[in-house]
C-alpha cells in the first residue's frame, strides 16, 4: 500500500477520533481505512492505536508517530499547493514599499503598463523615505537603493544609479565651483533631513580615498525632488542620485559640481521576504521591473 496514504489514514483516525468519521473525511470506506492503518502498523511492527468498542486513541508510540506524520502530510499538502500556485495566473493584492523619489519619478509611470499586462493584480504602493520591515508591516516586496542592510531578505538587482554633487549654472557663476573636497566647507549645501547619519556626504577623492563631508546645510528637506528644485533655483549644491537629476542635467538646468571626482554607484534592488517559493504576483512584478529598467542606469535615465 502507498505509505503516504497509510499515514493519512492513521492521522485522520487520530484527528477524527474513530474509523467511521475518518472514512467520511477521506471519502473511502471504513474497511479501507482500517486496512491502511493495519498495514502501517504491520510495516512498522508497532501498535499505533488503542481500539475499544467506544473509542480509538493513539498509543504512546502512536502519538509520537502522529506528530511526525502530520508534519509530513502538511509538507506534502504545501508541495501540492506550491505547484498549483506556480502554475496559476498572478493575481491578488500586491503591497510595495519604495522610496518617494524613485517611486514618483520611475515606478509610478511604469505601473499602468504592468497593470494592463496583469489585470488580476491590484497594487498598493506606499511611498516613504524610511526603512520598513516587510514582513511585520505586511509588504510583499520593496524597491531599495544602496547597500542592503537586511541579509535575510531575498534580492534581485534591477539596475544602478550614480550620485553626484550638482548645482545650477547661476550658482556656480556666483560662488564658483569647488576645486577640492575641502572647498565644500565654503559652499551652500543642500541636505536630506531624514538621513540617520545626519548631514554627511560620503565621497571618493581622486586618489581613491573615502571622505566624509560634515557641514551644516543651508537647506535641509526630507524630499529629493525638493532638493533638486532648490538646486535648480540656485540655492546651493545638492548630492543626488542620477535617476533624479539626469533630466535636469540634460536640459542644462544643473551641472556637475566636481566632475573630476570618481563616480560612485549604488545598486537598485527588488527585495522580498525569504521563503521556499515566490508568489506569482511578486515574481511577475520583479520580472517586469527587470525588463523595464534593463536599458536604464547608472547615469542614463
Amino acid at each position: 500500500m502507498d505509505r503516504l496514504t497509510e499515514m493519512e489514514a492513521f492521522a485522520t483516525v487520530v484527528d477524527q477520533g474513530g474509523f467511521t468519521d475518518a472514512a467520511k473525511k477521506m471519502g473511502i470506506s471504513k474497511s479501507a481505512v482500517s486496512k491502511h492503518v493495519s498495514s502501517l502498523e504491520a510495516r512498522l511492527g508497532a501498535r499505533l492505536l488503542n481500539r475499544t468498542t467506544r473509542r480509538v486513541s493513539p498509543t504512546e508510540i502512536g502519538l509520537a508517530y502522529y506528530d511526525r506524520a502530520r508534519r509530513v502530510l502538511n509538507d506534502a499538502g504545501e508541495a501540492d499547493a506550491l505547484v498549483t500556485s506556480m502554475q496559476s495566473a498572478p493575481s491578488g493584492l500586491l503591497r510595495i514599499s519604495v522610496a518617494t523619489d524613485f517611486g514618483v519619478n520611475h515606478l509610478s509611470p511604469a505601473l499602468s503598463s504592468f497593470l494592463e499586462d496583469f489585470p488580476d493584480i491590484t497594487v498598493n504602493m506606499v511611498l516613504n523615505n524610511r526603512y520598513v520591515e516587510l514582513i511585520s508591516e505586511g509588504f510583499d516586496m520593496a524597491v531599495r537603493i544602496g547597500e542592503l542592510e537586511d541579509s535575510t531578505l531575498r534580492a534581485r538587482k534591477l539596475t544602478e544609479t550614480t550620485k553626484r554633487m550638482i548645482a545650477s549654472p547661476a550658482y556656480f557663476e556666483k560662488y564658483g565651483k569647488p576645486e577640492k573636497i575641502d572647498d565644500l566647507n565654503n559652499h551652500k549645501l543642500l541636505h536630506y533631513s531624514n538621513q540617520s547619519s545626519g548631514n554627511v556626504w560620503k565621497l571618493t577623492a581622486p586618489s581613491g580615498e573615502k571622505r566624509q563631508v560634515r557641514t551644516a546645510g543651508w537647506l535641509s528637506v526630507n524630499d529629493g525632488q525638493s532638493l533638486l528644485n532648490a538646486a535648480i533655483s540656485g540655492l546651493g549644491i545638492a548630492y543626488l542620485p542620477s535617476f533624479l537629476y539626469s533630466d535636469a542635467m540634460e536640459k542644462g538646468l544643473v551641472e556637475d559640481a566636481m566632475p573630476d571626482l570618481p563616480m560612485d554607484s549604488q545598486g537598485i534592488y527588488a527585495v522580498y521576504p525569504p521563503g521556499r517559493f515566490t508568489q506569482p504576483k511578486v515574481r511577475a512584478f520583479i520580472d517586469f521591473l527587470v525588463h523595464e529598467f534593463a536599458d536604464k542606469g547608472p547615469s542614463d535615465w
